[in-house]
C-alpha cells in the first residue's frame, strides 16, 4: 500500500512520510482499544481528570516540537500555532470542570420501596476523524470529553497534520495512559470506513467537508450508534446601519483572514447596510492591506500559505468568475508565491457580489470576503439564511435586543453580536442544514459520548 507524503505548503519540501493504517492490522488495534475502553470505565472521575490533565502539561512541556509541526504540516502561522495550543489547553479544562456535574448519576425519588436513578455509561470506544486546520482544538473538543466519559478513542487525524495524531498519542502515553485508551492512526478514507464499522467503535465524530460527511453517514448506515459532524460553512456578517464602522472592519477582517480563511466559521459574506456600505469597504480595504503573506515561520507574518495543492488556485478561480459577473475587485484576489515558494492566496475583498455567485454560495475556505449592501434588517435576515450552510452568524450593531430579537429568526447553530469567528467552550458548536448535526463542547458535549442506563431497585419482591 502506498504511504502519506506530507509537503510543507511553504516551500514544497516533504515533511512526514508515514505508512497507511493496512486493514489487516484493525482487528488487533480494536482489541487494544476495546480491552482498554472496559478497564477505563471502571477509572473514577478523578483519575480520569488527572489523566487529562498530566496530558495537557506534557502538551505545554513540549510546545516548540508541537508548535513548528503544526506550521510545517499545515502553514498556520507559528503565533497562531502557539495560540491555538493555549486555547486548547482552555478548552480542556473546562471539560474537566464540567464532567462532575454532567456524568454523575441523576437520581429520582423513590416509589414505596423502589430506588430508582439514571446512569451515563460509556459507549465503548470513540473514533474522532479530525480536521487539519485546527488539527489541536478540533481533536480536543471528542478526545478529552471523551475520555472523561470513560471511553477509549481512536484518532484519525487529516492526512495532511498526522504529526498532530501522533502528539496526543505520545502526551497520553507519557502521561501514563492504559495501553490502547488513545490509539493515533493514519488511514485512508477506505480504512475509515472499515473503521466505522466496526462493531466496537460506539461514536464517530467527524469534522470535514460536506461530501466527507456524506461518506461517514454511509460508512455508519445500520450501525445505530450515534455520528456527529462538524462541516462546512459559509458564514455571514450583517453590519446595521448603527454600527461602528471601524471596529466592525477590523474585526470582521480578522474573521476572515485569521488562519488563511480556513475555518468552517470563518467570515465569507458581508451583508451591510447600504447607508454605511462605502465607508465600509473603505475600512475593510484598509484592513486587508495590514494582511500581507508571509514565511509562516517568521514571527510577525500574519497570512501564511494554503495547506491544501490547489486550493489557492481553486478560489481564484470563484473570484475571477465573480468579477466577470459584475463584482468589484478591491483588494487581493490572486494567488503568490513568497521567494519564489509557496502556495497562499492575497487577502480579498470582493464588492457588489450576489448569490448568483460561487463566491456567496459555494465555501472558498480561504482569506476571502464577499461583500453586498442590502436595504435593512429584513432583506439582511433573507440574505443570511439563503444558504445551504448554517455554522454561525454575527451582527453588527449597538443595539443588543435588535441582535437577539434577529438571531432568533437566523438558522445558525451560534449567533454572534460585535464580534465572531469565536468558540466558548461553555457554548455548544453546532450546526445547522449542510453544516453538519450533532455539537461539540459546553457541558452537552458529554452527551453522545455516554449511553444511559436506568435502575429499577425494588427491595422486596
Amino acid at each position: 500500500m502506498a504511504g502519506l507524503r506530507v509537503d510543507n505548503p511553504a516551500t514544497g519540501e516533504t515533511v512526514v512520510e508515514e505508512e497507511f493504517l493496512a486493514a489487516g492490522r484493525i482487528p488487533a488495534l480494536m482489541t487494544r482499544a476495546s480491552a482498554a475502553a472496559r478497564d477505563w470505565a471502571d477509572a473514577d472521575l478523578d483519575r480520569r481528570v488527572d489523566l487529562c490533565d498530566a496530558m495537557l502539561e506534557r502538551f505545554k512541556a513540549d510546545t516548540d516540537r508541537i508548535t513548528r509541526e503544526i506550521t510545517l504540516q499545515m502553514g498556520k502561522p507559528l503565533a497562531e500555532a502557539g495560540a491555538e495550543l493555549r486555547t486548547m489547553e482552555h478548552r480542556a479544562r473546562f471539560m474537566m470542570e464540567a464532567a462532575a456535574a454532567q456524568l454523575e448519576r441523576y437520581p429520582l425519588a423513590d416509589q414505596g420501596d423502589t430506588r430508582r436513578f439514571i446512569d451515563r455509561v460509556p459507549v465503548g470506544v470513540v473514533l474522532d476523524i479530525a480536521a487539519w486546520n485546527y488539527p489541536l482544538l478540533i481533536a480536543v473538543n471528542v478526545v478529552v470529553p471523551a475520555l472523561l466519559a470513560g471511553n477509549a478513542v481512536i484518532l484519525k487525524h487529516s492526512s495532511r497534520t498526522p504529526l498532530c495524531g501522533r502528539a496526543f498519542e505520545r502526551a497520553f502515553a507519557e502521561a501514563g495512559a492504559p495501553p490502547g485508551l488513545v490509539q493515533a492512526v493514519t488511514a485512508t478514507h477506505e480504512t475509515s470506513s472499515s473503521l466505522i464499522a466496526h462493531e466496537e467503535i460506539g461514536y464517530v465524530a467527524f469534522t470535514g467537508s460536506v461530501e466527507g460527511g456524506r461518506e461517514v453517514s454511509r460508512a455508519a448506515a445500520g450501525r445505530f450508534i450515534d455520528i456527529g459532524l462538524e462541516l462546512g460553512g459559509k458564514d455571514a456578517a450583517y453590519v446595521r446601519a448603527d454600527a461602528d464602522v471601524e471596529a466592525a472592519a477590523a474585526a470582521i477582517a480578522e474573521g476572515a483572514f485569521y488562519n488563511a480563511g480556513q475555518s468552517c466559521c470563518a467570515v465569507e459574506r458581508v451583508y451591510v447596510d447600504r447607508r454605511l456600505y462605502a465607508g465600509f469597504l473603505d475600512a475593510l480595504v484598509e484592513q486587508a492591506k495590514l494582511w500581507t503573506v508571509g514565511d509562516p515561520l517568521l514571527e510577525g507574518t500574519k497570512l501564511g500559505p494554503m495547506a491544501k495543492p490547489g486550493a489557492a488556485e481553486a478560489v481564484g478561480r470563484q473570484v475571477e468568475e465573480a468579477v466577470a459577473a459584475g463584482a468589484r475587485l478591491l483588494a487581493g484576489g490572486r494567488p503568490v508565491q513568497v521567494e519564489g515558494r509557496g502556495r497562499y492566496f492575497e487577502a480579498t475583498v470582493l464588492a457588489d457580489t450576489n448569490h448568483s455567485m460561487a463566491v456567496m454560495t459555494e465555501e472558498s475556505f480561504a482569506p476571502v470576503a464577499a461583500l453586498s449592501a442590502v436595504d435593512g434588517d429584513e432583506e439582511a435576515v433573507a440574505s443570511v439564511n439563503d444558504s445551504r450552510y448554517g455554522l454561525t452568524a454575527s451582527i453588527w450593531t449597538s443595539d443588543e435586543k435588535a441582535a437577539e430579537a434577529l438571531g432568533h429568526r437566523l438558522e445558525v447553530g451560534t449567533v454572534f453580536m460585535n464580534r465572531c469567528d469565536h468558540l466558548d467552550p461553555a457554548l455548544p458548536w453546532a450546526g445547522r442544514k449542510d453544516s453538519g448535526v450533532g455539537l461539540t463542547m459546553s457541558h452537552l458535549g458529554f452527551d453522545r459520548m455516554v449511553r444511559t442506563r436506568g435502575f429499577n431497585l425494588r427491595r422486596k419482591a
